[in-house]
């Protein structure tokens, strides 16, 4: 049984107003070809960069997350390469002394944390009727944009531990708010490296390059494995080189042989001087993290109650988790029994505030008529069993449309719960006259008969009627 070693590099796009070294704007939303652009993302002669603070910040604040050292001076290399979208001939990265060294994450160990500049865009044509309209079209908007990049220890050893890693990482990019890691937007790419071996060997490293979901990167992982495997038993070795991800064939395809640093010609950036991070205010920066994901699933569970998957659907979406708390405080100001409320809250949210979010194709829950304050408010009344659990579920449609108070709602619809017990007796009495069968079935002993005359009733009362109330007066009616 051969065992696989797997390591990412994952990179992701930072958010930050211009490039990594000129002042051209980092707008990954500009639709107009080479438009982000100047004379020195373009690489003119003599042109000369200049250093985005923000983005070394932005890779700081992610190492002091994840537990990494951050070193007193870190600098730029040279990282020489030709291909059509690096408009200097070489990339201006990181190899010696990065910005952040070390930190672990999810139980894997992290080498390193670096920044470096984006490259350009090449959008191919191909034509099939003539070579002559075969070409390459390259956009420059996203050279020089701030991309940094994090390397893991090879500690992964499945494409589903691999896509918990690269979850968890575009989690925290997006608590800090560094970067939007949409990676369908290529805003993170994720490149895997795995060799196979039977001892404590490592075997011969093959890379899967920009994988662009977690789905390629769990199938394409999982793929390579299964691949080598194969290699592996048939007596032959496998070649050290770089593939790519066929989605349509759910298979790697080879690239090109895999380079090694020598090749890059790695050499300190001559015009840009070493960077002095003790200049960077690290203690405050650190002050200034905000709670985490894990922080915050430990503090959800202890403090709301929550199970585990509850928890994940908060905490997956910060804005999910953001709403959620208001209206916990809104709803915490206002009811005694705060456990029942909390649970009622998160399942009128999780169902029907998400739900009709889906239905009115609202994406962020920001644009939700129904805000924490009004989801507070009717949970409230239900507690409070001034309304039924039945009507809260009409009056939660009519607020995702109309963004109307709970309380309007229900006064002006006439939706308050009746507890008036001469007006529910009148009712009972009408049921089980109307109901003979049922009345019937119960005497005789079956106990679905009393649940049947309760709908009956609820129906009749059109949901108003308390529960409760209704339960007791058919009981007592019925033991007569």
């Amino acid at each position: 049984m051969y065992k696989p070693t797997i390591g990412l590099e994952i990179h992701s796009e930072l958010k930050t107003k211009t490039k990594m070294f000129c002042d051209s704007p980092n707008n990954p939303d500009e639709k107009r070809a080479n438009f982000n652009v100047c004379p020195i993302c373009l690489a003119h002669p003599g042109t000369l960069p200049v250093i985005n603070k923000k983005a070394v910040e932005a890779v700081i604040k992610l190492g002091l997350a994840i537990g990494g050292k951050i070193p007193k001076v870190s600098h730029f290399d040279r990282k020489s390469y030709f291909y059509p979208d690096l408009p200097k001939g070489y990339q201006i990265s990181q190899y010696k002394e990065p910005l952040v060294e070390g930190g672990e994450l999810v139980g894997v160990k992290i080498t390193r944390v670096h920044l470096e500049e984006d490259t350009g865009t090449l959008s191919h044509a191909n034509s099939k009727s003539s070579e002559k309209d075969d070409y390459t079209l390259v956009d420059y908007n996203r050279a020089g944009v701030p991309l940094m990049e994090l390397v893991t220890e090879p500690d992964i050893k499945s494409g589903e531990q691999a896509v918990a890693f690269a979850k968890e990482l575009q989690l925290i990019l997006r608590y800090l708010g560094i970067s939007d890691a949409d990676m369908e937007r290529g805003q993170m790419r994720v490149e895997v490296n795995i060799s196979l071996s039977k001892n404590s060997e490592m075997g011969t490293k093959v890379e899967i390059k920009n994988l662009n979901s977690f789905r390629a990167v769990k199938e394409a992982t999982d793929y390579e494995i299964k691949r080598q495997t194969n290699i592996l038993e048939e007596g032959k070795e496998v070649v050290h080189e770089t593939r790519g991800w066929d989605e349509n064939k759910k298979a790697t395809v080879s690239q090109r042989a895999k380079e090694k640093a020598h090749d890059y010609r790695y050499f300190p950036e001559p015009d840009l001087p070493p960077l002095d991070l003790t200049k960077y205010n690290i203690e405050e920066l650190k002050d200034f993290l905000p709670e985490l994901p894990e922080q915050k699933r430990v503090r959800f569970a202890e403090e709301y109650g929550l199970n585990q998957s509850q928890i994940e659907i908060l905490v997956d979406n910060l804005e999910f988790a953001d709403y959620f708390e208001d209206a916990v405080s809104e709803l915490l100001s206002d009811i005694s029994q705060p456990k029942d409320g909390i649970i009622l809250l998160y399942n009128y949210f999780s169902t029907n505030v998400l739900g009709s979010m889906t239905a009115q194709n609202i994406v962020s829950v920001k644009e939700s008529k129904i805000t924490p304050e009004k989801l507070a408010s009717l949970v409230s009344l239900v507690i409070k069993k001034e309304i039924t659990t039945q009507i809260a579920k009409d009056v939660l449609k009519e607020m995702a449309m109309t963004g109307l108070y709970p309380e309007d709602i229900i006064k002006e619809k006439g939706l308050a719960q009746i507890s008036d017990e001469d007006v529910i007796k009148k009712t009972v009495a009408e049921i089980i006259a109307e109901n003979p069968a049922a009345l019937a079935d119960y005497k005789s002993g079956k106990g679905n008969a009393l649940q049947f005359l309760i709908g009956q009733g609820m129906k009749k009362l059109k949901g108003q009627a308390n529960p409760e109330i209704l339960k007791k007066l058919f009981e007592e009616f019925l033991s007569k």
